[in-house]
């Protein structure tokens, strides 16, 4: 089934609230019509560590998980160019707090790689999915499958996993990413502006992405080709595009920070929680 691309922003048409109930997925109606407002979980959280040495890496592995008893499904969230920082640490919490146990292993210290990189180390992609294995024999988390959430580089890795190890066909329920490099990072420049990855077109998990739509153009570009190929082969994906913010909204912290990058990150937080929710869960 085709998803359309959601536009998330005011419309300055004026239409029937029929019209706008088939229009906009934004639209919520007991909000608008009975006041209701969705009332997120809200768990308090608490974080310990891991690590996975394998004969050529040590990765550590970053957890966070509800301070509360009772089983919650897994996430295996995947950095960018910054590894798994402060500011990223604090994404992981934020998205535990939703009553997920999250693992985030940080790739790069396991392979001695400095932070911003610019190349693409395919080593990496190996050790993501050793991870996999890892905290699916060892996890704290409920069930057998888990979502892959991602940012940046990271949901070039994410998809790699998913497609080119085949982990979508028995460890992956779901894949959530935040504008993601659709692209290998080491492709000549033609290939970073006008193609994506052709992973995306055999991506067959149901699919969340966000980005936003002051995005840089080569990036943003890349994503939107990706979701109309995936769209046009019916794959379950769906796009979110935020007016008004630009990169890393998910982790700017302040003084760059703005309002519309924590309406941003508040709505994709709970857009991710249902949908997550949905494929562990089945709710």
């Amino acid at each position: 089934m085709r998803i359309s691309t959601i536009l998330i922003g005011l419309s300055l048409a004026v239409a029937s609230a029929a019209v706008a109930d088939d229009r906009h997925d934004w639209l919520d109606t007991a909000w608008w019509s009975e006041g209701q407002l969705p009332v997120p979980p809200n768990h308090a959280v608490r974080t310990s560590s891991d690590s996975l040495v394998t004969d050529e890496a040590d990765i550590p592995i970053h957890i966070a998980r509800p301070d509360a008893e009772g089983d919650f499904p897994g996430v295996l969230f995947v950095h960018g160019r910054r590894g798994v920082d402060p500011l990223i640490q604090g994404h992981v919490r934020r998205l535990a707090a939703r009553g997920f146990v999250v693992y985030a292993p940080d790739l790069y210290v396991g392979r001695f790689i400095e932070t911003m990189p610019i190349e693409h180390d395919y080593a990496l992609e190996g050790d993501l999915n050793d991870v996999l294995d890892h905290v699916r024999a060892s996890g704290e988390h409920a069930g057998d499958q888990v979502c892959v959430y991602s940012h940046t580089r990271g949901g070039y890795l994410a998809l790699k996993l998913a497609v080119t190890f085949d982990r979508q066909a028995d460890a992956l329920a779901c894949f959530v990413s935040y504008y993601p490099h659709m692209q290998d990072p080491n492709a000549p420049e033609p290939m970073q502006v006008y193609r994506y990855a052709g992973e995306a077109d055999a991506l067959t998990l149901p699919a969340l992405i966000f980005v936003g739509a002051e995005e840089q153009y080569q990036r943003k570009r890349g994503i939107d080709m990706a979701v109309g190929s995936m769209q046009g082969r019916d794959l379950p994906v769906q796009l979110v595009t935020y007016p008004g913010v630009g990169r890393g909204f998910d982790f700017r912290a302040p003084p760059v920070r703005t309002f519309a990058d924590d309406l941003a990150t508040r709505d994709a937080l709970m857009r991710a929680t249902g949908f997550m929710n949905d494929h562990l869960l089945g709710e």
